[in-house]
């Protein structure tokens, strides 16, 4: 049996994906949690290769502080037997070679590329938008977020410890993810389109099909992610894409 250990932090979205995928697989692992805020210098440490190229996109810009943590090092980060690998996409490719049943990508070259597209949609555009919003309610602290993260699909967010995450979200927040009012308005306002978009590849067949692939995870943590904030789970609940959420991470 491979010796298979995760680190991630505590309710984070992308790590309950890479979760989610080894879950799929069938494979014994021993989750680790590391402290958020410090996760990227211990994954480092523990022999992780630098990330030059995982960066986050916030609207037209790149955040210069984060992008500079990414490059040291960031989680979901996988040992198998020795070898460490990052990112969701990078640990989906990884098991699949590793290990190919149940697979995590359609045989067919066409319907694969139709999955992958869907997962690079659900890493690079709904992963930060179902962060940002998430923070942003913590941010002002008017009860839209769900017993200040305390519950939910993911568990707790980020801090086990109530009084701290009460002290550290909206600080992380403002200061780093930049989820301020402003910012809020804009992606409230997209975000329709965005579970539409969700909506359309659930009703094509390239989410919640039959067989579940690594695009259904990625996308999925973030929708639940979603729904610790009050204002937006019930407009989750009511599509599809709330369909897949009750699926994959059940309340």
């Amino acid at each position: 049996m491979a010796d298979a250990k995760l680190y991630v932090i505590p309710g984070s979205h992308p790590c309950r994906t890479g979760m989610l995928l080894l879950e799929h697989k069938g494979i014994a692992y021993r989750r680790v949690e590391l402290i958020p805020g410090l996760h990227s210098v211990a994954v480092k440490v523990l022999g992780f290769p630098a990330e030059a190229r995982r960066t986050h996109q916030m609207g037209e810009g790149e955040h210069k502080r984060i992008a500079r943590a990414d490059r040291l090092g960031t989680v979901p980060a996988l040992r198998y037997d020795g070898e460490r690998v990052q990112t969701c996409r990078a640990i989906a490719r990884f098991l699949e070679d590793v290990q190919p049943d149940p697979p995590l990508f359609p045989a067919d070259p066409e319907r694969r590329e139709t999955v992958e597209a869907a997962e690079l949609w659900g890493d690079e555009v709904l992963q930060m938008r179902a962060r940002r919003l998430v923070l942003a309610a913590a941010v002002r602290d008017d009860g839209t977020m769900r017993d200040d993260g305390e519950t939910g699909r993911l568990g707790r967010l980020l801090f086990k410890s109530r009084r701290v995450r009460k002290r550290a979200v909206p600080m992380i927040g403002r200061h780093i993810w930049e989820a301020d009012e402003r910012a809020e308005r804009e992606m409230l306002a997209e975000l329709p389109a965005l579970l539409d978009r969700v909506d359309a590849w659930i009703e094509d067949g390239v989410l919640d099909g039959e067989q579940l692939y690594a695009a259904d995870y990625m996308i999925v943590s973030s929708l639940a992610l979603l729904t610790y904030r009050t204002d937006v789970e019930p407009r989750i609940a009511s599509r599809p894409a709330g369909a897949l959420v009750d699926r994959v991470l059940p309340a």
